[in-house]
């Protein structure tokens, strides 16, 4: 016997998928479907860069989400552009706190929002990280009193929060992660790579 996912639950057949499974009994009455939370895992990454590629991956708190930030900076190497998705308090500076200890650019406490600041900068041995938060810039000509052009250079990755609002931007980057929360604590963190 088979069952199918159809109507087990509220959610989109693709979260699903994602994040339910579909347990089943028989009664007298028949069969029972319900859903169910699949049980979390770590967050663990396991990337490998293909043109077009997309990976989500859920922690359950804001150390996990530094935690995968950390796996996350073995898999990048400079130059790139990185473009952070996702509103407000969604975890996009958390992140950046663990990819800047992966490179051993700074401690996850030394790294802050560049909200008020525009660029934040971390020397690591391996390459130079750039925070970057556009939120208050809102015109190309703003953008352009940043000079973001002569951050890029064979050793730099840009970690840009906001830079959607921004076409070219979005035209030349490397890689976008998008976040949102999930939960009191959780988030979802989904990967697309250029």
């Amino acid at each position: 016997m088979s069952l199918s996912r159809a109507g087990c639950c509220q959610m989109p057949e693709r979260s699903r998928a994602d994040f339910c499974r579909v347990t089943g009994s028989s009664t007298e009455s028949g069969l029972r479907l319900a859903c169910e939370p699949r049980p979390r895992r770590k967050a663990r990454a396991s990337l490998y860069w293909v043109s077009g590629m997309t990976r989500r991956i859920i922690t359950d708190s804001a150390e996990e989400t530094i935690a995968f930030g950390r796996q996350l900076a073995a898999e990048l190497s400079p130059p790139l552009i990185v473009l952070l998705r996702g509103a407000l308090g969604a975890g996009k500076t958390t992140l950046v706190k663990g990819i800047a200890e992966g490179f051993q650019a700074a401690s996850a406490a030394d790294v802050t929002s560049p909200t008020f600041t525009l660029v934040h900068e971390y020397r690591a041995p391996r390459a130079l990280l750039y925070h970057i938060d556009l939120y208050r810039i809102d015109t190309e000509r703003e953008l352009e009193t940043l000079g973001l052009d002569d951050l890029l250079a064979p050793d730099s990755i840009l970690l840009i929060e906001w830079g959607e609002k921004f076409p070219h931007l979005q035209g030349n980057r490397n890689l976008e992660i998008t976040l949102e929360r999930v939960g009191e604590s959780g988030r979802s963190i989904q990967l697309i790579t250029r």
